[in-house]
C-alpha cells in the first residue's frame, strides 16, 4: 500500500505537470489538438489513480485539489472554464470508478462523456459570448457557398457543423479509451523496476514568453466578430447589415467586459479562496509535486530519445506509457 501511495503521488504530480502547462512533451507533438490531448491525457492519469487506488473517490478527490492548487499557482492566467473542465473530469471518473468495474466499456464512457463535456463547454461560450446570431452568421456563409457550388441543403449549417464537432469529439473520447485501456496493459505488464536518474540532469531552461491569455482572448474576439460582420454585411440581404453588424460587435464586447471584470474574477476569487483553505492541509504533497516537475521533464525527454526507433502510433503509446512507468517508479540516485 505504501508503495501505491508513492506512485498514486507521482501520478498526481504528473496530472498537475500536465494541467499547469509544463510538460514540455506537449510541444513534442507540435500539434493543433493540444486541447484533445491534455484532455486525453488528463483521463488517463486519473483513470490510472483510480487503478492504484484502494479508496478511488477519496483519492481522486485529493489529488484533484492538489492539481488545482498547483494550477493556481502556475497558471494564473486559467480561465474559471479551465477549473470546471478539470473538475468535471475528476468528479465523473471518480464516480465511474467507484460505481464499475473496470472495463473496456467504462474508460469508454469516461472518455466520450469528458471529450463531449469539454466540446458543448466551447458550444455554450460561443453562444453566450454572440448569441444566436453567430450560428446564423454561420447559416449564412453556409447558403452562399452552397449557392456558388449549386448545391441546396435540407440541412442547416449550422446543424451539420455543430453534429459534426459533437461526433468528432465523442469519436475521439471512445479511442481516447481505448487508448487508455492499452497503455494500462502495458504498464501493468512491465516489471516494476526502479527507474534512476543521473544527477547532471536537471538543467534550468529559459522558457519562451507566454502569449498573455487575455491577449488571445481579444484577438479570437477580434476574428470572430469580423467574420459575423461580414457575414450580415456582405451576404446577409437587405434584412442584415450594419446595424445588427454594430449591435453584435457590443452585445459580445460587453458581456467579455462583464465576465473579465465582474464574473469571471468572483468566480475565480471563490475558487481560489477555498483552495488557499485546502493549501495548508496539503503543503507537503504540493512541494513534493512540484519538485518532481524538473525530473519528469527529462524523463519525458529520455523516453522520448528511447523510442526513436518506433514510427506513427506504436510511438506515441509506447511513449505515454513508459514515460508513466519511469515516473511513477522514478527514485533520486541517492535513494
Amino acid at each position: 500500500m505504501k508503495n501505491n501511495k508513492s506512485i498514486i503521488d507521482k501520478l498526481t504530480a504528473l496530472w498537475a505537470l500536465n494541467e499547469s502547462g509544463l510538460g514540455g512533451f506537449l510541444h513534442v507533438f507540435n500539434t493543433p489538438f493540444t486541447g484533445l490531448i491534455v484532455g486525453g491525457i488528463a483521463i488517463l492519469l486519473i483513470s490510472l489513480i483510480a487503478y492504484y487506488a484502494e479508496n478511488k473517490w477519496q483519492a481522486i478527490l485529493k489529488a484533484l485539489v492538489i492539481v488545482l492548487i498547483i494550477k493556481m499557482a502556475v497558471s494564473p492566467y486559467s480561465p474559471f472554464g479551465a477549473y470546471v473542465a478539470v473538475s468535471f473530469q475528476a468528479l465523473f471518473g471518480a464516480f465511474l470508478f467507484s460505481n464499475f468495474s473496470w472495463k473496456g466499456l467504462t474508460l469508454m464512457i469516461f472518455g466520450m462523456v469528458t471529450f463531449l463535456e469539454s466540446a458543448l463547454q466551447k458550444l455554450l461560450i460561443l453562444t453566450i459570448v454572440y448569441g444566436t446570431e453567430l450560428w446564423e452568421a454561420v447559416n449564412i456563409y453556409g447558403a452562399w457557398v452552397q449557392k456558388k457550388l449549386d448545391f441546396v441543403s435540407e440541412t442547416s449549417t449550422t446543424s451539420f457543423l455543430v453534429s459534426l464537432y459533437l461526433l468528432v469529439y465523442g469519436v475521439c473520447g471512445i479511442l481516447a479509451g481505448f487508448f487508455i485501456r492499452n497503455v494500462i496493459k502495458i504498464i501493468a505488464g512491465k516489471k516494476e523496476e526502479d527507474f534512476y536518474l543521473e544527477p547532471q540532469a536537471i538543467e534550468s531552461k529559459n522558457q519562451k514568453k507566454k502569449v498573455a491569455f487575455r491577449t488571445k482572448v481579444i484577438w479570437v474576439w477580434l476574428i470572430t466578430v469580423a467574420v459575423i460582420v461580414l457575414a450580415f454585411s456582405l451576404f446577409g440581404g437587405d434584412l442584415f447589415g450594419w446595424q445588427k453588424a454594430v449591435y453584435i460587435l457590443l452585445r459580445s464586447f460587453l458581456i467579455l467586459m462583464l465576465w473579465y471584470l465582474v464574473i469571471g474574477p468572483f468566480l475565480l476569487k471563490v475558487v481560489r479562496k477555498y483552495l488557499n483553505k485546502k493549501e495548508s492541509q496539503y503543503k507537503e504533497e504540493i512541494t513534493n509535486a512540484m519538485d518532481l516537475f524538473p525530473y519528469f521533464r527529462q524523463i519525458l525527454a529520455y523516453t522520448w530519445k528511447a523510442t526513436a526507433d518506433l514510427k506513427g502510433y506504436n510511438r506515441f503509446k509506447y511513449f505515454i506509457a513508459n514515460s508513466i512507468s519511469n515516473c511513477i517508479h522514478f527514485k533520486l540516485p541517492s535513494e
